[in-house]
Order: structure tokens, then C-alpha cells, then sequence
């Protein structure tokens, strides 16, 4: 083979590989399981079990993902917003948004404890260095500190505003989104303290948090926008435009990618997370809209979306309403 012809081919070759490069990692919607109807919050993979949880408003709906079987009913709750898998999926949080209260179950949906915590529990989290449970206080502006292992609040840390989503970095310090600030709160949680509030420059309503434990970087979902901050500094990294209706994000550390999940646009925005300002979003996938919450299975890199289509409201100035069994949990891969 002549030296021009084996050119041709490598540079042909390098076209094709940068061609696929461009194009993104591929993600797309390959399966949707049908659930009962409701609306919905947080959503959590149990690896233990092979299933996903869903804070689906008055139930602890669980998806089987080896079989699809849906039971509708794990556990029942007033105004669900998280189901959080601890214990190695031994036991599982739930956080009831209309009684104040954190309910401990078992796998097989069995209430084990039940503990007191502020005004309209919302997101939890889990620190790995102290073994403790955050559970974000949303109107109370406060985190209830709870050990699992005895089930008991065991401290309460103030930070003020509307609290959302959480993540700790395995050290000793959590941050927690502030909604109606527009920042991240720092916190020391062996001092019970905020040390620290990071101003989200041109970000809206950040909900959805996720920690690149590898760069030490914080991922924060807003409305139309995400940060990323340098989670030692504050500063804003970048900002990078991403959809409307944002409540969710997910980090896959195997693959750096973070995963926003935008509910009022139907669409998923893929971000290859790095360091120095190198993130950039490669890729925006169709799901539906209502598709705001996520949550990654990072044994396989699946992502699990719940949805249910609407209909238009029934008043003018109404909120649009669900259409009777619609409600499915899309599953995206690449």
C-alpha cells in the first residue's frame, strides 16, 4: 500500500473519531416502566436490591429492575420528597414534607423508626466520615442531624432560606443549596457551623447538587443555567447554560459527566466535568417534560428519570394537571 493511500487512511480514520467525539457520548431514552399515578419527587437507586425508589407523594413507590415489577405502595407518607437507601440498603429514609417527620423503613417497607425533624423536610444526604444523616429543613431553613444507627436527632445546624438539595465531601464538610439566595452554604458539621456562603453568579433557584470529589468541584443545577464552583474557594468556575425547570443532577465519577435534568424544557443535559474551567455541556437529550429529578445507578451508568405527561390547567393561572396513567420512569444509557 502506497505511503499516500495508507495517509488517506489514518486521516480518514482521525475524521471518523473526531466526527464521534463531536457527536457526544450518545445518551438516549432506552426504556420507560410504567408506574401508578401521582406526583413525585426525589428518586434514589437501591443497588442492593436492584431497584429504584421514588418519593412518588403519598407512597414509597419501588421500580424492580430486573423483573419491571412496580410496587406501588413500599411505604406511606405525607407529601414524600426523599427515600434515601442507608445501612447498605438495609433501611431507607423518608422524608415526609407534611408532618415534619424523617420515617426509617426496612427493605421491605416496614416502618423501623420514626424521628422528628423540622419545618417541611425535603432533601437528604449522607456524610461518610460521621456516620450522620442531613436532612434539609426546606421552610425552616435548618439541617436536622440524625444518626441511623440509633435512629435519634442528634443536632440541628441553622443556615437560613429555603434548603434544597446537599452533598458532603467524605471530610467533614457538607454544602447545601439555597434556593431563594442563590447560593451554596459551606459547612464544618463538627462544629455544627456554616462557615461559608458561595454567591451563584448567574444562577436562578439552584436545586440539584452533586461534589466531583476528584477536582473538588460542586455541580449546581438552576433554573437555565448550572455552576460549577470550586468547592474550597466559592468561586463560580463557570456557568454553563442548561435547561429550565431544573430539580436534579447526577454525577457519574467513573465517566466524569454530570447529568442536569430539566423538567420544564424535556431535556437532559451532559456535561464532561473538568477541572480549570474545561467543563462543557456535549450533549442535550430528549426525555419529557416533567422529567426534573434524577438519580444514577453507578454499577451500570443508567439514569432514572420519573415523568407523567400534562394537560393544560383547568383555570386560567392554574397549575397544568397529570393526565391519569401516564406516569412512567424513563431509563436513559447510552
Amino acid at each position: 500500500m502506497s505511503a499516500r493511500r495508507i495517509a488517506g487512511l489514518a486521516a480518514a480514520a482521525w475524521a471518523l473519531c473526531a466526527a464521534a467525539q463531536a457527536a457526544g457520548p450518545g445518551y438516549h431514552v432506552i426504556d420507560r416502566i410504567a408506574g401508578p399515578d401521582g406526583g413525585w419527587d426525589y428518586v434514589r437507586v437501591d443497588g442492593a436490591h436492584n431497584r429504584v425508589l421514588v418519593a412518588h407523594g403519598t407512597a414509597v413507590t419501588a421500580f424492580d429492575l430486573a423483573t419491571r415489577a412496580v410496587t406501588p405502595s413500599l411505604a406511606a407518607g405525607v407529601r414524600l420528597h426523599d427515600v434515601m437507601p442507608v445501612k447498605g440498603g438495609a433501611e431507607v429514609v423518608v422524608t415526609n414534607g407534611g408532618s415534619g417527620q424523617v420515617v426509617f423503613i426496612d427493605a421491605a417497607g416496614a416502618t423501623v423508626a420514626t424521628v422528628q425533624a423540622g419545618k417541611n423536610p425535603d432533601a437528604a444526604a449522607f456524610d461518610p466520615k460521621s456516620g450522620l444523616v442531613l436532612v434539609m429543613n426546606h421552610s425552616g431553613g435548618d439541617i436536622t442531624l440524625i444518626d441511623p444507627k440509633t435512629h435519634a436527632a442528634v443536632g440541628t445546624i441553622q443556615v437560613g432560606g429555603d434548603l434544597e438539595a446537599a452533598a458532603a465531601d467524605g471530610a467533614g464538610h457538607a454544602f447545601v443549596n439555597i434556593e431563594d439566595k442563590n447560593e451554596i452554604a459551606a459547612i464544618d458539621l463538627a462544629a455544627r457551623k456554616v462557615t461559608a456562603h458561595y454567591t451563584l453568579t448567574g444562577c436562578d433557584g439552584p436545586t440539584g447538587l452533586a461534589y466531583d470529589a476528584a477536582d473538588q468541584l460542586l455541580i449546581a443545577a438552576c433554573d437555565g443555567a448550572t455552576d460549577v464552583v470550586d468547592a474550597k474557594t466559592g468561586k463560580v468556575v463557570q456557568t454553563l447554560a442548561t435547561g429550565k425547570g431544573a430539580d436534579g443532577v447526577a454525577f457519574d465519577a467513573k465517566r466524569k459527566l454530570a447529568f442536569v435534568s430539566a423538567g420544564r424544557d424535556g431535556k437532559l443535559a451532559v456535561i464532561a466535568v473538568a477541572r480549570g474551567g474545561g467543563s462543557k455541556v456535549v450533549e442535550s437529550v430528549p426525555t419529557a417534560v416533567g422529567a426534573r429529578t434524577i438519580a444514577l445507578d453507578d454499577r451500570t451508568g443508567r439514569l432514572y428519570l420519573p415523568t407523567a405527561r400534562y394537560a393544560p390547567p383547568s383555570a386560567a393561572g392554574g397549575r397544568p394537571t397529570i393526565v391519569p396513567g401516564t406516569f412512567e420512569l424513563l431509563v436513559v444509557g447510552p
